[in-house]
C-alpha cells in the first residue's frame, strides 16, 4: 500500500516512516504504570483499526496478516493513547492490559530477568 492509498488520516500517514515492508514499530506500555509490555509491528490498516476501535491491532510478520490482541487468548489491550516519536518511525501505544501481554503467559515480554546491561548504582 502506498502512502497515496493509505486509509490513515493524511496528516498521520505523512509523519510515519515505514520499513520497506510498510511497517512501523509499536512499543506497547501499560497506561497506568508505563511498564513496557511488548513490541509489535503495525501497518497503516492496523494503526487505523487501532485508532478507530481502541482495540490494539497489529501486523504479524510471521503470519503475514493483521491480528487483534486478545482475539483468541482473551488478553486484550484497550488503547488509551498512541503517540508518534520525533523521527516518525516508532509508535508508543499506551494500553490498559487485561491478562498477560506476552504470548508465553508472562505479564510482559521483558519478564525473562535477562539483563544485558545493569543499571549503575
Amino acid at each position: 500500500m502506498s502512502r497515496d492509498d493509505s486509509i490513515l488520516d493524511p496528516a498521520i500517514a505523512e509523519r510515519l516512516k515505514r520499513t520497506p515492508d510498510g511497517l512501523v514499530c509499536a512499543v506497547v506500555v501499560e497506561h497506568a504504570t508505563a511498564e513496557v509490555l511488548m513490541v509489535a509491528w503495525m501497518d497503516d490498516e492496523a494503526l487505523e483499526r487501532t485508532l478507530t476501535t481502541r482495540r490494539a491491532t497489529y501486523y504479524s510478520r510471521s503470519r503475514q496478516r493483521l491480528w487483534v490482541k486478545g482475539e483468541t487468548s482473551g488478553h486484550t489491550q484497550h488503547v488509551r493513547e498512541v503517540r508518534v516519536d520525533c523521527d516518525g518511525d516508532t509508535l508508543l501505544v499506551r494500553v490498559d492490559q487485561t491478562g498477560p501481554a506476552c504470548h508465553t503467559g508472562t505479564r510482559t515480554c521483558f519478564d525473562t530477568g535477562a539483563r544485558l546491561l545493569l543499571a549503575e548504582d
